[in-house]
């Protein structure tokens, strides 16, 4: 069979063959130029984080490209405005379900990096986990862990990884949204026999003995000078001292202060630690 003669069978099928062979060049087009942006974008990223949203971004493009494929070859075949809108929405509807949570993702992002509620450093507690912020990607935020291997808020050296979405379902509490420095209490239980007054002027020593170093660097809005609170127990009386302090240095603190309060109330003998414990009291009969 002469060319003529195979080119006059496939006559019916050209308009099909140039749709194909369009997609296929554009596809190829669209490739060379994706290659190209992500090559000049990895040579201007630093860190491993970094390439990560570059390859998340890439994907991104892919998607778009080929959902708008789609939807051109969709329009070609149908040539109606009307079923290409029907076909389109139930396909928009079917994206949204399937791509739900890498959508809200994305929103939640670009809600992060545009509002910023908080920034790298801060601390947060989201629902029950608590860290560092290291870093904000597209699809997680990055903590540094702090307590959860251990009791108290020290680093625990695990990175915790949430979903940026979480921002829309999760309850966040930001410890430095306004600046470093919290309130806390150290709570010192004391007998009743003891002298309460000069307990109470023991724990306010001993707190800024130690706070004194820091309160020099405190601005002028924190409150410096502590002030305790009482609460009767079954047991004896129980002192919390509250105070300001430095948020990412709290726990360092607090040991040093109540080392200091054991140390004020161990010199004196009119003030005693109260813990649960029984006495046997004996007492004379009295002889009428």
């Amino acid at each position: 069979m002469s060319m003529f003669g195979i080119i006059e069978q496939l006559e019916p099928y050209s308009y099909l063959i140039y749709q194909v062979l369009t997609v296929i060049i554009s596809v190829i087009i669209f490739i060379l130029i994706l290659k190209i942006v992500k090559k000049r974008l990895l040579k201007k990223v630093k860190s491993k984080k970094q390439i990560t949203n570059v390859s998340v971004f890439i994907d991104l493009l892919k998607f778009l490209f080929i959902f708008f494929i789609i939807i051109i070859i969709l329009f070609t075949y149908y040539g109606d405005f009307g079923d290409l809108g029907f076909i389109a929405g139930l396909f928009s509807v079917a994206l949204g379900l399937a791509l739900q949570k890498p959508i809200s993702s994305v929103v939640a992002w670009l809600i992060l990096t545009t509002r910023r509620p908080f920034d790298i450093g801060d601390r947060l507690l989201i629902s029950n986990m608590k860290g560092d912020i290291i870093d904000i990607p597209l699809k997680h935020i990055i903590l540094d862990e702090v307590g959860g291997t251990i009791e108290g808020e020290e680093k625990s050296g695990r990175t915790i990884m949430i979903p940026t979405s979480a921002i829309f379902e999760k309850e966040i509490i930001n410890y430095t949204h306004q600046d470093e420095y919290i309130l806390v209490e150290i709570v010192t239980s004391i007998t009743y026999e003891s002298n309460l007054k000069k307990a109470e002027n023991l724990i306010l020593f001993a707190v800024e003995k130690i706070m004194k170093t820091y309160w020099v660097n405190f601005p002028k809005k924190i409150e410096k000078q502590p002030h305790t609170r009482l609460q009767f127990r079954a047991s004896g009386i129980d002192i919390s001292v509250r105070y300001h302090t430095l948020t990412l240095n709290r726990n360092k603190i607090a040991t040093d202060i109540r080392r200091e309060i054991f140390n004020q109330i161990k010199k004196v003998n009119d003030v005693e630690f109260a813990y649960p414990h029984t006495e046997v009291l004996f007492r004379e009969k009295k002889v009428n």
